[in-house]
């Protein structure tokens, strides 16, 4: 019985494995991905819009930091 599942999956993976069956299986789901695609294409536009947000906010406070950077701390030398 093992002998027979493995002869399956050896011509399972030998059909597969052929260029002309890749090539189908990509027009197949070229469909589907664009599908897709265009059903998630708004919230990736928000999120890369809350990334560059985000940026914007982060290099602010980093530049709040560097404006009240107090310079008269000394730190004793041993």
């Amino acid at each position: 019985m093992v002998n027979f599942k493995e002869t399956i999956v050896n011509e399972c993976l030998e059909v597969l494995g052929r260029d002309d069956v890749k090539d189908e299986i990509k027009e197949l789901f070229v469909p589907i991905i664009d599908l897709l695609l265009k059903e998630i294409y708004p919230y990736i536009f928000l999120s890369m819009i809350f990334v560059v947000i985000s940026f914007l906010l982060i290099l602010g406070i980093f530049i709040l930091l560097l404006r009240n950077n107090k310079t008269n701390i000394k730190i004793p030398f041993l």
